[in-house]
């Protein structure tokens, strides 16, 4: 299902299968440029929204066929459809009638007789929200931002792509879906989290994918955040098995993490041209002549040697690399002071 691009303003579809409506309705909002599709009852107006998107649909409640609430039932249980916002249009004045409407999930009324004015003005705010949610939910289904929220008992209620993906890679058999529950490990220490109140505990898997648990505004909703944590490297394994010296294995590690030869000297305290210079001694030895095939040959041995974990006789990390770290932290700190 395609949304077409218009020079409009929006497309509106009308519901109704009342000719007088339809003709105030239409005029109404092709003189404010808006794209107008109609449809005369419920079915149809399904079937073309199959074809064509609107961007908001009027919706007549008395029709006949299926009545306007179960046609707005039906398209908020579809996924490709129930982001579409529905503006009931009615004389009906009891108010079980109106709140069935939201129950079904409309979000405003216009009430009959139509005044122009008044629906052009709900247009507009519920247009102006509908693409702000829009733009926000492309901005993280195109992000890396890893998250997802959870009720109390474990069941997704909302996750981002990446977050999906990030997931995968702790329980590759379980299902990552809104309405899906937590895997076993992940809902352990979810459910120990709430019943001990230490949310500030992080949850670790083997891959390296860290979680960390946060209430959300919603009552009895937790919001989940996932990272993944790089790899340590084992700076001795690599250099013994790539013929490197520790100053030269350090070097590597840095620009493999996307530093400059600036800031790996002012990491390791010393001066680019030096950095520069053991740049030449590790291509010459690695048999290469760029950064990215050297660090490709290096992150294909830290896959091997030096990923934490993989080898249980791992060294500790030697004061010297707790010393670089220390560094690390202090240069960026400086840079964001200046």
């Amino acid at each position: 299902m395609d949304t077409l691009t218009s020079p409009a303003n929006g497309t509106i579809m009308i519901v109704d299968d009342t000719p007088g409506n339809l003709a105030l309705l239409s005029d109404t909002l092709s003189e404010a440029n808006y794209r107008v599709l109609v449809a005369t009852d419920g079915l149809s107006a399904i079937e073309q929204i199959d074809y064509l998107k609107p961007d908001i649909i009027l919706m007549d409640v008395v029709m006949p066929g299926i009545d306007g609430f179960e046609t707005c039932r039906r398209l908020k249980a579809d996924p490709t459809t129930a982001g579409i916002p529905v503006l009931f249009m009615t004389g009906l004045s009891e108010l079980d009638n109106l709140l069935r409407g939201f129950d079904e999930g409309g979000l405003d009324y216009i009430v009959k007789p139509i005044r122009p004015p008044e629906v052009l003005a709900r247009i507009e705010v519920h247009l102006a929200l509908a693409r702000d949610r829009q733009r926000a939910e492309n901005a993280l289904n195109h992000s890396p931002f890893c998250a997802l929220a959870s009720d109390q008992q474990g069941v997704i209620t909302w996750l981002t792509p990446a977050a999906k993906a990030m997931l995968a890679t702790v329980a590759p058999t379980a299902q990552f879906t809104i309405g899906s529950v937590l895997p076993k490990p992940i809902l352990d220490w979810f459910k120990n989290c709430q019943n001990t109140h230490t949310a500030t505990d992080e949850f670790r898997s083997h891959t390296g994918v860290t979680i960390r648990m946060s209430a959300c505004q919603n009552a009895g909703e937790y919001l989940l955040l996932l990272k993944k944590n790089a790899a340590e490297w084992n700076l001795e394994s690599l250099k013994d098995a790539l013929g490197l010296t520790f100053r030269e294995a350090e070097i590597l590690m840095w620009i493999s993490r996307g530093k400059t030869n600036k800031e790996v000297g002012l990491i390791l305290e010393s001066s680019h041209r030096t950095v520069n210079k053991h740049l030449e001694h590790i291509y010459e030895k690695l048999g290469v002549t760029t950064r990215a095939a050297a660090v490709a040959i290096v992150l294909q041995r830290t896959v091997k040697l030096s990923l934490r974990g993989a080898i249980s006789t791992e060294p500790k990390p030697t004061s010297c690399c707790c010393v670089t770290r220390r560094r690390v932290i202090s240069i960026q700190a400086s840079a964001m002071a200046g």
